[in-house]
């Protein structure tokens, strides 16, 4: 189930809210000396979060591990996507996304395969 960290919400500024606005909003928090920006959203059937950190660098596999966790349980599925060339969008440089389908059971791969 998705979920946001609301003590981590930005609440003042162009990106503020407050708890009234579910599961979309603005969150950050530290992680290994670094403060991690995302951005998260819940509409047209998907729920999503952009992952960004703050003074620039990709985010790592771990980094990306730290916010699944924080916005959806441990049991949920979560995806990045590499979209086709021809629907490829790159707003920002570093920063990743993590999707899940609403009322979807997303298949996995065996974990033979996987690890």
């Amino acid at each position: 189930m998705f979920h946001v960290p609301n003590e981590m919400r930005i609440r003042h500024g162009i990106m503020g809210s407050t708890d009234d606005f579910g599961n979309r909003g603005a969150f950050n928090f530290r992680h290994e000396g670094k403060t991690i920006f995302v951005i998260a959203s819940d509409g047209e059937g998907w729920e999503h979060v952009s992952v960004s950190i703050q003074n620039g660098g990709t985010p790592s596999w771990n980094l990306m591990c730290k916010v699944k966790d924080l916005f959806w349980d441990e049991e949920d599925t979560v995806i990045q996507f590499h979209p086709p060339k021809s629907q490829y969008v790159n707003k920002h440089k570093y920063c990743l996304h993590l999707w899940r389908k609403k009322d979807f059971e997303q298949p996995i791969p065996p974990k033979i395969l996987v690890g």
